[in-house]
């Protein structure tokens, strides 16, 4: 069916084609029947609040569509971006297991499908299904992950540093050119780059044009390229 924002939204996980991107939807035919008969679809546009930290939560939203960025608050009245999430994503899945209020926002960063399941029938699915089990213990690891990499760059001493930490983050899940280069998209910009290592959209600008000159990294259009991985190993320790 057609919808707003040029996305084809599937109603339905018994009919969806992107299930394969997701790790807890890829379920048996008998769970999914399950999962989507208390599943509530909706499209939201590019800048929607999901939901905040500290509200209790209502339910987890599993992200089908588009990117949100999760977030939580920063001295200044700032906020520092701890992820990007993407398809296939499960958010709201610590808050809505433990019962205790959700502990980072989330806000869209693109026109976005978005699956929602309430916190009651959630945690009676998950308790009916095994299989359920495992798909959340894999999305709470990659989050355990995702925040062990969070930790390191804050603690990291400068800017610099904190840059050349998330550039090889994103490379480790990139393609590599077969020329000694590791490239992929850059799709955020310098002033949500800043807000993932904490610092100024201008120090971002002026670490990228210094790492540029230096031949370390390159830009073709909205592919970032790294050149000298061991160069900017360096920098990152």
């Amino acid at each position: 069916m057609g919808a707003p924002y040029g996305m084809e939204v599937v109603e339905s996980c018994l009919g969806c084609k992107l299930r394969a991107q997701g790790k807890f939807c890829d379920l048996s035919p008998a769970a999914l029947h399950a999962f989507a008969a208390i599943t509530y679809t909706t499209v939201y546009p590019e800048g929607a609040v999901l939901f905040v930290e500290g509200q209790m939560p209502r339910g987890v939203f599993l992200l089908c569509q588009g990117r949100a960025k999760l977030s939580v608050a920063a001295k200044e009245n700032k906020r520092l971006i701890l992820k990007i999430a993407g398809p296939g994503e499960m958010l709201g899945l610590a808050a809505t297991i433990s019962g205790k209020p959700y502990e980072l926002s989330a806000k869209t960063m693109d026109p976005c499908q978005v699956t929602f399941v309430k916190a009651p029938e959630f945690l009676r699915f998950v308790h009916e299904h095994a299989e359920a089990c495992f798909g959340v213990a894999e999305q709470l690891s990659e989050k355990y992950t995702s925040a062990c990499h969070f930790r390191s760059r804050t603690l990291s001493r400068s800017p610099a540093e904190r840059l050349a930490k998330l550039l090889l983050e994103w490379s480790s899940n990139a393609d590599g050119s077969g020329k000694g280069e590791t490239r992929f998209s850059l799709t955020l910009t310098h002033d949500e780059i800043a807000e993932m290592i904490e610092t100024t959209r201008e120090t971002v600008t002026r670490w990228f044009n210094r790492l540029k000159k230096r031949g370390i990294v390159k830009m073709h259009g909205a592919t970032l390229v790294i050149c000298n991985e061991s160069v900017l190993r360096r920098m990152a320790h």
